[in-house]
């Protein structure tokens, strides 16, 4: 069986076990890939649940990362998940021009309408608008107050890949959420289990039938540089690479 922007795969297991690392900069990029994992997600702004990452940084991190692994967070503004026309226009009009942009392998989108239901309408779009990409759909599952309804609107629209925590601020405490989206999707779509992930979560999560792990692997760093009123704080986020190498060992002795 076959699914548009993905590929399906048969048994009791058909996933392979995947990691996935979210990075903001190309040194991140770079990081990951080296490191050995399967995809990165990029995006700006992890601090607010990420945003859409500038055309220039696409092309720097897609370059620094090689081809086939750069999945790009398409989010417009912090906040909910329920967006205007004139958003949705524009996610449509950045999955347009990233499926434009060589070395970028996917995009990882979320649209829900009032109350927390699928946003069918602007999901197709944006699934229109990406071609070839593969399409995730982000944590806006989360705050649905039905997921698998929800999930069932995916599998009809041919997203490959859901990221999700179960509905729960951690992954491990929804894990039995997980379990249930994954025993619906079967081998039509991928269940990503990511929130609060942790190295030790692994075994669990994928046993409970996710394809795939996703966390950030970050640590704080501190400017030496001034900062202060429109600048922020002096502490940004960096890709760790010792905890890069050891999710990448972890997903590894799992396969």
């Amino acid at each position: 069986m076959t699914i548009r922007n993905g590929t399906a795969a048969s048994g009791t297991h058909p996933w392979r076990p995947t990691l996935e690392i979210a990075v903001q900069d190309p040194e991140g990029a770079r990081i990951a890939a080296a490191a050995g994992a399967d995809r990165l997600e990029l995006c700006t702004g992890l601090s607010t649940g990420g945003l859409t990452p500038s055309p220039g940084l696409v092309r720097l991190v897609a370059d620094a990362a090689g081809p086939g692994r750069v999945h790009v967070l398409v989010r417009p503004r912090e906040g909910g998940f329920v967006y205007s026309p004139a958003e949705v226009d524009l996610m449509v009009q950045d999955v347009r021009m990233l499926a434009a942009t060589e070395g970028v392998a996917g995009v990882v989108v979320g649209a829900l309408a009032p109350g927390g239901a699928l946003d069918a309408d602007a999901t197709a779009r944006i699934v229109e608008a990406a071609g070839s990409l593969e399409v995730t759909f982000h944590r806006a599952i989360d705050v649905c107050p039905d997921p698998l309804t929800l999930l069932d609107g995916l599998l009809e629209l041919g997203i490959a890949r859901v990221l999700t925590s179960g509905c729960a601020a951690r992954s491990i405490d929804g894990i039995e959420t997980i379990a249930a989206l994954a025993q619906r999707a079967g081998n039509r779509l991928q269940i990503q289990a990511g929130g609060g992930v942790r190295i030790q979560d692994f075994p669990a999560l994928l046993a409970a039938g996710a394809a795939a792990v996703h966390l950030s692997a970050r640590r704080q760093e501190n400017s030496a540089g001034p900062s202060g009123p429109g600048g922020g704080g002096q502490g940004f986020d960096v890709t760790d690479p010792q905890i890069v190498t050891q999710a990448v060992a972890a997903v590894a002795a799992l396969r």
